[in-house]
């Protein structure tokens, strides 16, 4: 899910396979209507004002006009990684996708970037064999952060967040919380007007101070939330 750039509008993937946008007060005001097979997963919008979603049976990324009028436009080959998990837009137009394990325990932990408009080639944008991506987020400096599950699936799995350099994909830092806060099943990534990281996980949404890489809280807590995606909307 994401707001809207104005504020205006929450977009939402359905799992019956359609877009909602809700206004601030919950009611829908846009609806894509039901598309066979699209199995939206997470989705945002890119710098051309288009609302992008993860199609996570046909493994691509497609373009929705924020009307959601008109057929969706497929942006990147289908079945481009095995698993999408999550992906974001640099300022220069470059797209950032993830690759991760899927339910059925197969996948490739990965991020590929794309020199969008100008092709459609994947490159492969890091190599870490401590990350299993769940979901992306691309940092106000032009950074990528994923939200990790290491190994995915396992009981004794390593979560973290974990940030890569724009350009070289080195990795930079590693966002974690203190030992004795939970932190189980790290999903959706979100940044807030003031430089805070968001992310959701089992029964909590935790905050980083995105500066300085520290731990500033738990946001949310609420017993048996499965958190898959964030946003932040201005107030009223």
């Amino acid at each position: 899910m994401s707001a809207s750039p104005d504020g205006a509008r929450l977009y939402l993937n359905s799992g019956n396979d359609r877009i909602l946008a809700l206004n601030l007060e919950g009611q829908v005001r846009l609806d894509s209507g039901e598309i066979s097979g699209l199995n939206p997963g997470g989705g945002v919008f890119g710098p051309d004002g288009r609302y992008y979603v993860g199609l996570r049976t046909r493994k691509t990324i497609a373009a929705f006009d924020p009307d959601l009028v008109g057929t969706p436009v497929i942006i990147v080959p289908e079945s481009v990684v095995p698993f999408p998990r999550g992906f974001g837009f640099a300022a220069d137009g470059r797209l950032f996708l993830s690759s991760g394990v899927g339910p059925d325990g197969v996948g490739q932990n990965t991020v590929l970037v794309f020199d969008l408009p100008r092709s459609q080639v994947a490159r492969q944008f890091i190599a870490d064999d401590e990350v299993s991506p769940l979901d992306l987020a691309v940092s106000p400096d032009g950074n990528v952060l994923i939200s990790s599950e290491f190994p995915f699936g396992s009981p004794n799995a390593v979560t973290s967040v974990r940030e890569y350099d724009g350009n070289s994909g080195k990795l930079v830092r590693v966002f974690a919380p203190p030992g004795d806060v939970p932190f189980q099943r790290p999903r959706g990534l979100r940044f807030g007007p003031n430089g805070e990281l968001y992310c959701t996980a089992r029964d909590t949404v935790l905050t980083f101070d995105y500066a300085s890489g520290q731990f500033t809280g738990v946001a949310v807590v609420h017993p048996r939330l499965n958190g898959q995606a964030v946003t932040l909307f201005p107030r009223p």
